[in-house]
């Protein structure tokens, strides 16, 4: 049987429809995924032990005769399979739950390896529901018993045992098929080991060494990969693609920035002075502008515009949601000039949409069906929220077709972003970084409320409205209450506002707003709070990016628990947006863990995001920093992006291959999962 390995998994042996199915579940659609499904946990039962030797607790492996075996049946269909297994030194009993099927596979004269965990059950030594495997002298090498034994992530009709066979077959099967894509100096420089016997030892390894050489080499190739392609992509973006050259008038540019109602920080001013000169070159720019909610990252985007408009260019800022793009053109209008054409196009809104000199808008700017002309520079907000090939298609619109040149890329996050991310995902960009607050702005006070003090929060919020006009987010995890066990004690967005209306703030005036609303809707009300005739607005995280209310100085975070640091942060950001102090509140649900505890701790006493970040990827993994999982992320099932010493052995060696690209068609092969396929929307 000739097999390859992108061949569907319901081209092996024992794997049907119904297992393909089940396999599925599990995103082993291949048979390469089944092979890089690699296990999450090691059982060692490579502890070989004569029955008369074994001590209760001990895990240890035992090869002897089954004496004999039986089922007894209890009520409600339930059994336990009894057995008597004998080696030279003696007797153990063995039992198992529920499996009489046990009673057709081991019968009694039958030689069996046993690995599990010693007890003791009514004074007698008891091996209970234990791996077991047949001694078969055809057979060169246990893959259950006696060994490190590996544990994999699971589903419904898929157990552990099932996939260790069925893994071990299919090594057999397609090993001419795993070829060595890493050039053999690699090898010998990083002391790795090949492609096959590392997949081989990551499933069954000899020993404990065997199995750290496997980790070491596919953890190697996990974040060796997204950095060499990073490096390919900036390589070809620089050499391959060419921009029209903005020159800046630096008098006028001097004069916008003059009239501006504060003053530009001094991180500001670098990022500003980084994007003026990459403007000016004949290649165009591909730069990230990262910074902390609230250090004005869309100023520094604007100005950039203005120099792109001086220069008889236009510009297109794409944005993650309609409330943020119409947020983008209100800031953006405000400090333009007055002849300066702001368009903005939503599916719901159209505003100077053909005619523009910027046109701010979401993912709809990707389906403008008459392609813009001059577009001088494309801005993208929040841009991991966007697909890679959203925002490469909505450059590639853009592109000048006679002159075959593209626009310059500002892309922009307030999503803390910790340096082993930036290097391993974003090596292809060049970075600026806003890492001060504008003058006047006041670190937002943090504070972790337990349940006994909610009332005195509640009343202590009530006169900040009353004194002070004060405006309130109130940020629940879920939009309705759960059925589920695990989750009855998480506040829901609609009970709670319908609580609190009528109860405690009933003398106040309360909104509701999320995911589900329509974006009317949403609009609607963001905006009657942006003019203060809300003073509480309810909300889930749909309000984490976006909404900038000056005069909200308050947000109440219940279930706090539930979310990573991070997330947490850019919650806190919809507040201090002015220059009154304002405060966060964090609710932790009911018997919240002392760990969970510590975590708010932490955040409570950290204004730092990119720490926060860090924290949260050392516990929790990138997931927790950008909330999805993002097409082109490295899914890392080896490597950690906390492990900055392989970070940097591969960022080096990516460095010293990348322009010998050619010379290793396999490598570049397996390269193409990290490219762009570009469709053009209907």
């Amino acid at each position: 049987m000739i097999l390859k390995l992108s061949d569907p998994v319901n081209k092996l042996p024992r794997v049907g429809d119904i297992y393909a199915k089940k396999l599925k579940r599990l995103e082993i659609k291949t048979i390469n995924d089944l092979l890089y499904h690699f296990p999450h946990r090691y059982i060692d039962y490579s502890l070989l032990s004569k029955i008369n030797q074994i001590q209760p607790g001990e895990t240890v492996t035992i090869k002897g005769k089954i004496e004999n075996i039986k089922s007894e049946y209890r009520q409600f269909k339930k059994s336990i399979q009894r057995a008597v297994v004998s080696d030279s030194s003696g007797e153990i009993k063995v039992i198992w739950f529920n499996q009489p099927y046990l009673i057709n596979t081991l019968k009694a004269g039958k030689e069996v390896s046993l690995s599990g965990k010693a007890k003791s059950f009514a004074g007698r030594l008891t091996l209970a529901s234990p791996e077991f495997e047949i001694i078969n002298s055809q057979r060169s090498q246990a893959i259950h018993t006696g060994r490190l034994t590996p544990i994999y992530p699971l589903t419904a009709g898929i157990s552990s045992k099932w996939l260790r066979w069925q893994i071990k077959t299919t090594l057999e099967l397609v090993r001419g098929q795993i070829k060595e894509f890493l050039p053999y100096k690699i090898l010998i420089q990083e002391n790795l080991i090949n492609q096959y016997e590392a997949i081989k030892k990551i499933h069954f390894p000899e020993n404990k060494t065997a199995l750290k050489r496997a980790q070491e080499r596919l953890a190697f190739d996990e974040v060796f990969l997204p950095q060499l392609a990073a490096k390919l992509r900036k390589i070809n973006w620089q050499n391959e693609k060419k921009a029209l050259p903005i020159n800046i008038s630096l008098s006028k540019l001097k004069k916008l920035t003059d009239q501006l109602p504060f003053t530009l920080t001094n991180a500001q001013k670098k990022a500003v002075s980084e994007i003026i000169n990459d403007l000016a070159k004949n290649r165009p720019m591909n730069r990230l502008l990262q910074g902390d909610v609230g250090s004005g990252k869309t100023v520094v985007a604007a100005i950039a515009a203005y120099d792109v408009w001086l220069a008889g260019q236009k510009t297109m800022l794409m944005a993650p949601t309609e409330i943020l793009a119409a947020q983008h053109y209100q800031t953006i209008k405000n400090i333009m000039p007055k002849n300066l054409k702001i368009g903005l196009k939503t599916s719901n809104q159209k505003i100077n949409n053909n005619n523009f000199d910027i046109l701010i808008g979401t993912h709809a700017l990707i389906f403008k069906k008459k392609r813009p002309s001059k577009i001088g520079l494309i801005i993208i907000d929040e841009q991991h929220r966007f697909g890679v090939e959203q925002r490469a298609l909505l450059i590639k619109k853009s592109q000048k077709q006679k002159s075959q040149t593209y626009p310059h890329v500002l892309t922009m996050t307030a999503t803390p972003i910790p340096r082993s991310v930036a290097l391993t995902l974003y090596g292809d960009l060049d970075l600026s970084i806003l890492n001060e607050l504008p003058s006047g702005r006041q670190q937002v006070k943090t504070w972790i409320i337990p349940q006994k003090k909610r009332e005195n929060a509640y009343q202590w919020i009530k006169k900040q409205i009353k004194n002070y006009h004060s405006q309130v987010f109130i940020i629940c995890p879920l939009i309705e209450e759960s059925e589920k066990e695990l989750m009855k004690n998480i506040r829901a967005a609609t009970t709670e506002y319908k609580k609190l209306k009528k109860g405690v703030f009933s003398n106040l005036k309360l909104s509701l707003i999320h995911g589900k609303l329509k974006i009317k809707e949403k609009n609607s009300i963001i905006k009657q709070f942006n003019q203060g005739k809300i003073d509480i607005l309810v909300a889930t995280p749909v309000v984490e990016v976006g909404i900038d209310i000056p005069n909200a100085t308050i947000i109440v975070i219940e279930g706090a628990e539930r979310f990573g640091l991070a997330q947490l942060h850019q919650l806190r950001g919809r507040v201090g947006r002015g220059e009154k102090q304002s405060y966060c509140f964090l609710f932790p649900s009911f018997n919240v863990s002392q760990h969970a505890y510590q975590r708010l701790q932490i955040f409570q006493q950290n204004n730092i995001g990119v720490k926060l970040a860090e924290m949260d990827l050392a516990e929790r993994g990138p997931g927790e920093i950008f909330g999805t999982a993002q097409h082109g992320f490295p899914k890392m099932k080896i490597a950690s992006l906390t492990d900055y010493q392989l970070i940097n052995r591969a960022r080096k060696t990516a460095a010293k291959i990348v322009r010998q690209i050619n010379q290793f068609p396999l490598l570049k092969k397996k390269l193409k999962k990290y490219t762009i396929k570009l469709v053009e929307p209907n």
